[in-house]
């Protein structure tokens, strides 16, 4: 008899819900904010690419804009949901252009490192 992989949770306890699968994201690039202890970044924080946060992540040197098709990565635009850092994310919260954020697809490992309230007073509903 096969064990069955119990569901990942959300910040609410909850299933984790998916953030994007155009563009494809997470760390296993399975459309989810799934992590595991290879997973050093925590990308657990399922964002809405805003241009402000797109400037900033470049500017403190992780450019999510540019494609870059060695990596299957097509670069990201405004409005694209993407699994961020959780550290990056609250980085950029203290600098005041932290990223709306899904909180049904934001993996429960972000608390470790995001106060809830924090993450609260930047949701948005999913797009159904």
């Amino acid at each position: 008899m096969g064990f069955k992989k119990a569901p990942s949770l959300n910040v609410f306890g909850e299933a984790l819900e998916s953030c994007s699968s155009d563009p494809l994201t997470g760390f296993f690039r399975d459309g989810a904010c799934e992590t595991c202890a290879e997973d050093r970044g925590s990308h657990t924080v399922c964002s809405i690419m805003t241009a402000e946060f797109l400037a900033f992540s470049k500017y403190v040197g992780n450019d999510l804009s540019t494609p870059r098709p060695e990596y299957q990565f097509n670069g990201l635009a405004p409005g694209d949901a993407w699994c961020l850092c959780a550290s990056r994310w609250l980085q950029a919260a203290e600098e005041g252009v932290a990223p709306p954020v899904n909180l049904a697809a934001t993996h429960r490992r972000a608390l470790d490192v995001i106060p809830m309230e924090l993450l609260e007073a930047h949701a948005v509903e999913a797009e159904t």
